[in-house]
């Protein structure tokens, strides 16, 4: 009977079980492994070989097959090596199957037979604890910390092949060996961020990031060069409240899966930011690939996407925003299957009103001419626009007033406000899939915004001039709902909603 252990695909955000069948029959020298594997499972051979020599073990000169059921499951990458060469020394009698009963094992062999770290052991955690089995993952040791993050589940760290065949030949099982880990809950904040307070001037622009980040909604700062729209937006994390344990956790799980976790981002619960270059694809922005990997809107899940030079982007790399601008997810259609992948962010896009930058600037004259600027402001589609909550320009300041050496307000002092702004939210949207206004759905925006009556006088009156679309009216509501809360108001006034009217985004850049 041939040798049969267990492991996992990763695939997406999480992980599929994988039987690994090792046969070591009568025949010419030979070593295949089937089942749908890619380039650098087929490698493992190479590893396998001289890591099993290298540890001290004859390696069998005889026919092996490994076969990787289910075989219409793509398997891709290292994480197979460790158990295929546990399995042909089961085969070769060094190592009792019984060993290894209700084990799943993954991990990556160096040619000396160390055992490496894999991307993904995150979710590949998380997947075993979902499906409620009794089992134990043997992992490498490198990546104990962050299998750690998963509590009630027994891991076995190895550093290296030797050892552990020796461990299990010695008679200690897994379950000796091994005991439940405790998520921390109390993990500590230790990044530098930029500060709000390093911006002079500018305290109507703040305004508007601090509604922004109360309300999680999406913002395009229009502004010539140099006035410090780059700055704002860089600084807007820091008015962001810390990540709570499970937003904590979805977000190391991306970057599990995406092979980007840092040992560091373990420690501290500050919210992602991503800030991709705008000659980026579409698979870079929205994930995919041959391996269909997170992209950097999933990356930036529960944090920032920060566009910078917007209009710039590719228009099919713009357009590929709308589905995660609205859905908070992106559903990614290949040959080879589709997979979504969440993406809930707040949108901070900077953008000059022109190609030269100086489009209505009032000391510096506009070098474009009409058909440039026409072709500049349509980069931006209507729909597009329609996805973002906020405009403001962001205006050149004095130099008396950069040369001032007060201080605006800082970020600590806004991020108060805005933590007191969630709370309000978190209780009113207790028991709804929202966590935010900006997350709210159309249905639920009618049961959770009460109008003053001068309010709803004053929306009828701007639907109507303005000519809004229902989902534009429904984001106004929004933006409205978040600056009630930052007041503390218990209904939408004419005040917060003629406030928000003054952000409404308009269908062209150059009305800025």
């Amino acid at each position: 009977m041939p040798a049969r252990l267990q492991s996992l695909a990763l695939v997406g955000l999480g992980a599929q079980p994988v039987t690994v069948e090792v046969d070591i029959g009568a025949g010419l020298p030979s070593f295949t492994i089937v089942g749908l594997a890619d380039k650098a499972v087929g490698e493992a051979r190479e590893r396998v070989r001289a890591a099993i020599k290298n540890s001290g073990f004859q390696f069998p000169v005889h026919r092996i097959t490994v076969n990787l059921a289910p075989a219409d499951l793509p398997k891709i990458g290292p994480a197979f090596d460790l158990a295929i060469a546990l399995g042909i020394l089961i085969e070769s009698g060094v190592v009792s199957a019984e060993a290894l009963n209700s084990t799943h094992i993954v991990g990556e062999l160096s040619l000396a037979g160390d055992i490496r770290p894999i991307d993904g052991i995150l979710p590949m955690t998380l997947s075993l604890k979902k499906d409620g089995r009794s089992t134990t993952l043997i992992l490498p040791e490198e990546n104990l910390t962050e299998a750690q993050l998963v509590s009630e589940m027994h891991v076995w760290p190895a550093a290296h092949l030797r050892t552990l065949v020796d461990d299990l030949t010695h008679g200690r099982s897994a379950a000796q060996l091994t005991e439940p880990f405790q998520a921390d809950e109390s993990l500590p904040s230790t990044d530098q961020m930029a500060d709000l307070a390093h911006v002079q001037g500018l305290e109507q622009v703040k305004r508007v990031l601090e509604i922004a980040a109360a309300g999680n909604h999406n913002l395009l700062l229009i502004g010539p060069p140099g006035t410090g729209k780059t700055l704002l937006a860089r600084a807007f994390a820091s008015i962001l409240p810390d990540l709570s344990a499970d937003e904590h956790l979805e977000t190391l799980m991306i970057r599990s899966a995406a092979g980007l976790l840092e040992p560091a981002e373990l420690t501290h619960r500050h919210r992602p930011v991503r800030s991709p270059h705008h000659t980026a694809s579409p698979v870079a922005l929205v994930g995919g690939g041959t391996k269909l990997r997170p992209g950097e809107v999933s990356l930036a899940h529960r944090g920032v996407l920060f566009l910078d030079e917007f209009p710039e982007f590719p228009r099919m790399v713009l357009e590929a925003l709308r589905e995660p601008l609205e859905e908070g997810k992106i559903t990614i259609a290949r040959a080879q299957g589709a997979m979504t992948f969440p993406a809930r962010f707040t949108l901070i896009a900077a953008a000059n009103p022109c190609p030269c930058g100086y489009f209505g600037d009032p000391e510096k004259a506009c070098q474009c001419g009409a058909a440039d600027l026409q072709r500049y402001q349509r980069k931006l589609s209507g729909p597009l626009l329609d996805r973002i909550d906020l405009v403001v320009t962001v205006p050149r300041q004095q130099t008396k007033t950069l040369l001032d050496d007060n201080q605006g307000t800082d970020s600590a002092t806004i991020r108060q406000r805005v933590v007191a702004a969630r709370s309000q939210q978190a209780r009113r949207l207790d028991g709804l899939s929202a966590q935010t206004n900006g997350d709210l759905t159309a249905a639920e925006l009618k049961k959770m915004i009460v109008l003053s009556p001068e309010a709803r006088t004053l929306l009828e009156e701007a639907g109507n001039r303005l000519h809004l679309s229902g989902r534009a009216l429904h984001r106004l509501l929004k933006v409205a709902r978040t600056i009630a809360d930052l007041a503390g108001a218990e209904q939408v006034e004419q005040l917060h909603l003629a406030e928000a009217l003054q952000y409404r985004p308009v269908d062209a850049l150059g009305a800025h």
